[in-house]
């Protein structure tokens, strides 16, 4: 996949309500991740099959409720949501394999679909904005925060997605020390990862910005991606060294990672790129 394939700038997938659609299988290379974003207008709904994907629902501006009908019947999953990215954690649901499911929004919003490809059915659920685990990581220009609501260890009735939100103040990296996890080792696991961003506009309203680099860890696949990211952008990383994602002083820096991959149990490992690695040891002293 080139550059242009990989960095997908606002609107360039849109389809009917979805601002962003990023299916797995539906472009070479890329096959167990997917991302769609849902705009409603006010009292809109959209009708979604999982079949052979699990997805979670993330509020990224209003709230909504999600009607799921699965093997087990049919419940109804209220997401009390938020007014946008930067005011918190929310709500999230998740919904399994062969599940048909209905989205809709009183006050219409835009909700992200987070999804991988899956095999095992698991019932659907609600993950309470007071539930999700946030942490803080890093130290000085390179702290920010983590909000685990679908991770290896914070969310686990799940077969194979992983999915956060990452929040990184004006001024500062993330994703740094620049890391991977394209191949199954002892200690990395193989992943695909969607990047989704939201800036935040200077005071005035002026639209925000950052960068996002991608280089590559094979010989044989080349792959240099920097590229400046605004608000509803998308990068693909099928493999290779991610990271920093750098926010312009002024705008924090939002974005929502998706991933999976081909092995049967769901990790999370990561490599650091060697020459970046000793950063974490500055940590405890800048916090």
């Amino acid at each position: 996949m080139t550059g242009t394939q990989l960095h997908l700038p606002a609107g360039s997938t849109a389809q009917g309500p979805y601002d962003t659609v990023v299916d797995p299988g539906e472009r070479d290379g890329w096959e167990h991740t997917g991302l769609r974003v849902l705009a409603l207008e006010p009292g809109g709904r959209a009708e979604i099959g999982t079949a052979r994907t699990e997805l979670m629902v993330v509020p990224l501006s209003g709230a909504c409720t999600v009607t799921v009908s699965d093997a087990r019947g049919m419940q109804e999953l209220v997401l009390r949501g938020r007014e946008s990215v930067f005011a918190g954690a929310t709500d999230v649901a998740y919904v399994g394999i062969d599940s048909h499911l209905v989205v809709a929004s009183d006050d219409g919003g835009r909700f992200a679909l987070a999804a991988a490809v899956a095999t095992r059915p698991f019932p659907a659920a609600v993950i309470r904005a007071e539930d999700v685990p946030v942490e803080t990581r890093g130290g000085g220009t390179m702290t920010r925060q983590v909000r685990n609501f679908g991770t290896v260890g914070s969310f686990d009735d799940c077969d194979s997605l992983i999915a956060c939100e990452v929040i990184t103040p004006g001024g500062n990296w993330s994703s740094y020390p620049a890391h991977k996890h394209d191949e199954t080792t002892d200690s990395e696991s193989e992943l695909e990862e969607i990047y989704y961003y939201e800036i935040q506009d200077a005071p005035a309203g002026t639209p925000g910005f950052g960068f996002h680099r991608t280089t590559s860890s094979r010989e044989a696949e080349p792959l240099d991606l920097l590229v400046e990211v605004r608000s509803g952008d998308t990068v693909l990383v099928p493999h290779g060294w991610h990271g920093p994602c750098a926010a312009a002083p002024g705008h924090d820096m939002y974005y929502l990672n998706v991933m999976a991959g081909p092995a049967p149990e769901r990790a999370w490992d990561i490599t650091d790129h060697p020459d970046q690695t000793w950063v974490r040891g500055t940590w405890e002293e800048t916090r």
